[in-house]
């Protein structure tokens, strides 16, 4: 470039290129050589010799100018290829983000969360006898349980249930009946359920009693058709078993998951066996003993977080795409500068050519 300013992007490269173009026409080396070569061809008047430090000064000049506009050419091309680099960096960001949202945004993380309670809504305990005899059942506090009187008898007891006869989901036209419990509800002062049942016969190997858990024993008492109620529950919900001659003790937590649709609530146990030690001198009949406690006051919920945020990614297209933009403008301008330069140069070279003839 002419003097000592270096090529400038964006929109001061045209001011810039009109500004060569005017200080060129001012100071051409080709209107020096012309005059030059003219002054060589026509008579020297006395008086009128050409210095030999001026032809040198002369010299100089149009060489240091050679020599501005060959690291002008150069420069430009490193510019080119820097943007270009920029370019390039900018559309793989681009592709890159738009990758990345669309992986978030097809596989959500799973967030947990605990939020702790005073006390449950009480869930519904459907036990699914079959044979068997419920002989008592009875809320006890602070996880103490007392010394059974009379094992295998029928005892009083404070328990909530229903009985509920319905068609299951599963089978065909097979009538089954449930006893649904109201289950303990207080878990600060650690309220449980103790129950116990007898089987006097069985076809089966092992004896076992089949119990499902729902979420609110109220949705029960509630609801209009019962039988619906509880085949509904059956096909949404899982059973569990517990086995004879032994205690079982059931530690209960709930979950609860929010898909993307809709919400769902399940429960998930720790239980512990205890062999009973049966002192009776009639064992006729199977006894069968399960206790149920809510095992923390944490609900756990579980749901569904898209990490991907759409306005993030918005923004970041928005400055890949400004600077594609800025790329190509400056693009256009270094490709009309040297264009210029060129047409000048040879214009140039033209007229040196005929100032030489």
């Amino acid at each position: 470039m002419p003097g000592n300013r270096q090529p400038k992007p964006y929109q001061s490269l045209s001011n810039s290129i009109d500004e060569e173009e005017e200080e060129d026409e001012d100071n051409s080396p080709s209107q020096d050589s012309f005059d030059d070569a003219t002054r060589d061809e026509e008579p020297q008047e006395p008086g009128s010799s050409i210095l030999p430090e001026e032809e040198g000064l002369s010299d100089s000049s149009f060489s240091l100018r050679i020599s501005k506009t060959c690291v002008k050419n150069v420069l430009t091309v490193v510019l080119i290829f820097v943007y270009l680099l920029l370019t390039a960096v900018a559309i793989f960001l681009a592709y890159q983000t738009i990758s990345d949202f669309l992986e978030k945004l097809n596989q959500p993380v799973m967030s947990v969360t605990y939020k702790e309670v005073d006390s449950f809504s009480p869930p519904g305990v459907a036990l699914f006898l079959g044979n068997a005899q419920l002989l008592s059942c009875k809320h006890h506090y602070h996880d103490y349980i007392p010394v059974l009187v009379d094992p295998g008898k029928p005892q009083p007891g404070d328990c909530e249930f229903r009985n509920v006869t319905y068609v299951g989901p599963f089978t065909n036209a097979t009538q089954k009946h449930a006893v649904v419990v109201r289950g303990p509800s207080d878990v600060r002062n650690k309220e449980l359920i103790f129950m116990q049942f007898s089987l006097n016969e069985t076809q089966e190997d092992f004896s076992a009693i089949t119990y499902m858990l729902f979420a609110r024993f109220s949705d029960l008492t509630k609801s209009k058709d019962k039988s619906e109620f509880m085949r509904d529950c059956e096909r949404n919900y899982s059973t569990w078993t517990f086995s004879g001659g032994f205690r079982t003790w059931v530690k209960m937590s709930l979950v609860k998951t929010a898909g993307k649709t809709k919400e769902g609530v399940e429960f998930r146990q720790e239980s512990s066996v205890v062999k009973f030690n049966d002192k009776r001198t009639e064992q006729t009949d199977q006894l069968f003993f399960v206790v149920f406690e809510w095992r923390d006051p944490y609900i756990q919920e579980i749901r569904l977080v898209v990490t991907a945020n759409p306005w993030s990614s918005i923004a970041i297209l928005c400055g890949v795409f400004m600077a594609l933009f800025k790329a190509a403008n400056f693009a256009k301008l270094t490709i009309q500068w040297i264009i210029r330069m060129r047409k000048r140069h040879l214009k140039h070279k033209s007229k040196e050519l005929k100032s030489i003839n």
